[in-house]
């Protein structure tokens, strides 16, 4: 008998894509939608990577050119038109809004400090969106794709145990093929959890560095206008 069960067991497919075949409807469905959960999270992942570092990189550039000592009148009209990065975007915000607060006769008009200031917050947090669009999908992912492979595995362990009890046999040949259904759609669960939560953190926190390196220069520009206006 033991012999029998053995032969049986071996006869078994138990890869990864014999499991899958095996698998119920319900399950396949759970491993499918955990799969496509990993690929989106994965395609985030390295879609944020190489935008932060562009962003890092034009931001070096545009830092070189601002205090090149240049006049930042050429600075604006060179890339007013055609912004190259987020920086990019929140210098013109501040500048453009320099110049309109200035009167035909070169005074400037009243409050033009706390005008300049909020729009270059605007244009900041208006980034800080853009910086942070596609960090929720990872999130979500990392916080729900282990209940959906659980939600899997007792899905399977459950068919497990009706086909055991239809057939009346609990050899080794019957249990394990469910059994290692049902884990593997807990294994796919973590597969696309654990990478989603890691980047989630580290891209998150590299967004908000990005971020804080806009606003320390929205701070520098406003002094600099502001000293400016004082002279």
């Amino acid at each position: 008998m033991e012999t029998e069960t053995l032969a049986a067991a071996q006869a078994i497919d138990f890869s990864a894509w014999g499991l899958f075949l095996r698998a119920t409807l319900t399950v396949k469905l759970v491993m499918l939608a955990l799969l496509l959960s990993s690929f989106w999270s994965w395609a985030i992942i390295i879609q944020k990577h190489m935008a932060f570092r562009i962003a890092r990189s034009r931001a070096k550039t545009f830092d070189r050119e601002f205090w090149s000592g240049e006049p930042l009148d050429g600075l604006f009209d060179q890339i007013a038109n055609a912004p190259r990065s987020a920086i990019d975007r929140v210098f013109i915000a501040g500048m453009a809004e320099w110049r309109r607060s200035h009167r035909e006769d070169g005074r400037l008009i009243g409050g033009a400090m706390d005008r300049i200031d909020r729009s270059m917050d605007v244009a900041i947090a208006k980034e800080a969106e853009a910086q942070a669009s596609g960090l929720s999908v990872l999130a979500t992912i990392g916080a729900t794709a282990p209940f959906v492979g659980l939600f899997g595995t007792v899905w399977g362990i459950m068919t497990a145990f009706i086909d055991i009890a239809e057939q009346q046999n609990t050899n080794l040949a019957v249990v394990a093929p469910g059994i290692a259904e049902a884990l593997m759609a807990t294994g796919l669960g973590l597969f696309a959890a654990i990478p989603a939560v890691i980047f989630y953190n580290k891209l998150s926190s590299d967004g908000d560095r990005i971020v804080a390196g806009y606003e320390t220069f929205a701070d520098e520009f406003a002094t600099i206008l502001s000293r400016q206006l004082d002279s």
